[in-house]
C-alpha cells in the first residue's frame, strides 16, 4: 500500500446541500485517545475507516494533495477547515494535541508522506484545446524559475544556489559555474532568471537570490536581503558579473522568508522586481524600507529620476504595500505591470501595479493570521488600492505569466497563474483591470512555482515534490 495524499477538503455533496461531519466536543475523549481513534471519531464518517476507501468525501490515500502538501498544512486544514467545501473547523472540538496526534497518525501509516506523484495524463482537455503533457526534465533540486535563451536552449534555476541549463531536452550534468553564493536557508536561495530584452545582441541574463552579510561575532546568523545581479555566461562560466540592486545593509534582516523576487522588464525600458516583507509586515508601508515593495530600476541598475519615493524614501521604491509578491508578468499589449502576491491564512491577491500605488499590507488584507486570529478588520479602506482578484482560502499564488505564442492563439494576452499549495495552473482572462473568468488547466501534480514559454507558445510549468519540468503542447483544437 502506497501513501497516497491527504484531501482533508474535498467537496462534500449531497443533493447540492454541503454535509458537515458531525464532531463531539473534545472533553468526551479519555486523556490517553490515540491518533488512530481520535481519527475514526472525527474523520472516518466522511473519509473512511481505512483512510482509502472513502465516505462522503475522497479517500485520504487517493494520490492529491488537494489543500497543502506538508503537515503545516494539514494541521492548519483540520484546526480551522475550509468553510467553502465544506470541511469543518475542529478548533473548539479538540485539543492542539490531539490535531498533532490526529496528523501523527495520518503520517504514521505503512504508506508515510511523501510518495511520488502520478505523472500527468498523455492529454488534457480544456475550454479552447486538447493539450499534450511530456515530463520534459525530472531529478531537480527546487526549481524555481525558467526561462529560454532561443527555441533550443533554456535556463532554470534550483533555489538551493544552482542554475541549470537545458539544450534540446536534455539536462546538462554541471551547473554554470561561478554564480552568485547564495543563502540557501529557509525560503531562500536562488530565485528568478531572466534575460535582457536585448539578449540577441548583449547577452545579459538577470538574477535574483538571497544575500547574506559577513556574520558579524554578536549574531547568532547573518543579516539578508534580496539583491538583483546581472552577468553573461560563457563556455558555462559565469562572467561580467554586475550588481543592480543592493539594498542598504541596515535594512537586511535575520528572517529567513518573505524574499519575493521576480524580475520583468516592460517596453519603455524599465526592470521592475519584487520583495517580500522579510516577515516584518510593518515594514511594507515605511518607504524607507526596502522589503514588501515592487522597485522600478533600469536594466543598468540606474535609477529613474521620476520613482514616485525619491522625496520620502529609497529613490528605486515603485509601489508599497506587497506582503510577498513572488509573481510579476508584463501585459504583451498594454505593457502594463500584474503582480500577484501571497496572502496570510486567506488573502492571496493579484494586483495591477501602477506608479505610486500603495496596495495595503498589512493595513488591509483579506485573510487572517496563521494562528486564526484577526490581522486587521479592514478589507477596504481609504488610501489604499483594492486587488484586481483575490483568493480565499490562499491557493498559495507563485509565479505569473502572460501568454504570447502561436501554439495556442487563443490564449494570447491571457494569463497562466500557478499555486504552490494547491498545486495548479489556471488561466485568467483579462479585460482591462478585470479579471473576466478562470479556468483550471493543470492540478495536483506537485507545488507549481511558475510557468513559461519556449519561442513557439509551448508552456513549461516548474514543479516542486516532484522537482520537475512539465511541458504542455497543443494536439487540437476544442
Amino acid at each position: 500500500m502506497k501513501w497516497k495524499t491527504l484531501a482533508l477538503s474535498l467537496p462534500i455533496l449531497l443533493s447540492g446541500l454541503v454535509i458537515v461531519a458531525l464532531i463531539k466536543p473534545a472533553r468526551e475523549y479519555m486523556a490517553d485517545s490515540n491518533g488512530s481513534e481520535l481519527y475514526q471519531k472525527n474523520c472516518a464518517t466522511c473519509h473512511g475507516a481505512n483512510l482509502y476507501d472513502g465516505g462522503m468525501a475522497q479517500s485520504l490515500l487517493d494520490g492529491v494533495w488537494q489543500f497543502g502538501d506538508g503537515r503545516g498544512y494539514v494541521t492548519r486544514n483540520i484546526k480551522f477547515g475550509i468553510p467553502h467545501i465544506g470541511m469543518p473547523s475542529y478548533e473548539k472540538t479538540l485539543t492542539e494535541k490531539e490535531i498533532e496526534d490526529i496528523v501523527d497518525f495520518l503520517y504514521s501509516q505503512e504508506t508515510a508522506a511523501g510518495a511520488k506523484k502520478p505523472d500527468p495524463p498523455k492529454m488534457i482537455e480544456t475550454l479552447d484545446y486538447e493539450i499534450g503533457t511530456e515530463i520534459w526534465v525530472d531529478n531537480l533540486d527546487i526549481p524555481w524559475a525558467i526561462v529560454f535563451l532561443n527555441e533550443n536552449t533554456a535556463l532554470i534555476t534550483e533555489r538551493p544556489g544552482n542554475l541549470r541549463m537545458v539544450v534540446d531536452g536534455q539536462l546538462l550534468p554541471e551547473p554554470v559555474a561561478g554564480i552568485p553564493e547564495v543563502l540557501a536557508e529557509g525560503q531562500g536561495g536562488l530565485m528568478d532568471v531572466n534575460i535582457d530584452p536585448n539578449y540577441s545582441s548583449n547577452g545579459w541574463i538577470y538574477l535574483s537570490y538571497s544575500h547574506a552579510l559577513e556574520k558579524k561575532p554578536a549574531e547568532k546568523r547573518p543579516a539578508a536581503m534580496t539583491r538583483i545581479v546581472r552577468g553573461r555566461i560563457r563556455d558555462m562560466k559565469w562572467t561580467d558579473e554586475e550588481v543592480l540592486y543592493e539594498a542598504p545593509h541596515e535594512t537586511y534582516r535575520f528572517t529567513r522568508h518573505h524574499y519575493g523576487c521576480r524580475i520583468v522588464f516592460d517596453k519603455k525600458g524599465y526592470m521592475y522586481f519584487s520583495i517580500g516583507e522579510r516577515g516584518a509586515q510593518e515594514q511594507a508601508q515605511d518607504p524607507t524600507r526596502p522589503n514588501g515593495k515592487i522597485h522600478r530600476i533600469y536594466p543598468d541598475g540606474r535609477v529613474p529620476e521620476d520613482n514616485p519615493f525619491a522625496d520620502v524614501g529609497l529613490p528605486t521604491l515603485y509601489t508599497l504595500g506587497n506582503r510577498n509578491p513572488q509573481g510579476v508578468s508584463v501585459h504583451p499589449s498594454t505593457d502594463e505591470i500584474w503582480a500577484a502576491e501571497h496572502g496570510p491564512l486567506g488573502g492571496d491577491e493579484l494586483n495591477l501595479i501602477r506608479k505610486g500605488i500603495n496596495y495595503g499590507w498589512p493595513e488591509i488584507s483579506y485573510g487572517k493570521n496563521y494562528n486564526g486570529s484577526i490581522l486587521t478588520e479592514y478589507t477596504r479602506k481609504e488610501g489604499y488600492e483594492q486587488p484586481a482578484l483575490y483568493w480565499k482560502p490562499s491557493i498559495a499564488v507563485c509565479g505569473i505569466e502572460f501568454y504570447q505564442g502561436e501554439a495556442f492563439p487563443k490564449w494570447n494576452n491571457k494569463l497562466l497563474v500557478t499555486a504552490l499549495k494547491y498545486e495548479e495552473v489556471r488561466l485568467l482572462d483579462i479585460e482591462g483591470d478585470r479579471v473576466m473568468h478562470q479556468e483550471l488547466i493543470l492540478k495536483n501534480f506537485g507545488r507549481v512555482r511558475d510557468a513559461g514559454m519556449d519561442p513557439e507558445g509551448n508552456i513549461y510549468v516548474v514543479v516542486n515534490k516532484p522537482d520537475r519540468i512539465i511541458k504542455l503542447f497543443p494536439i487540437g483544437e476544442r
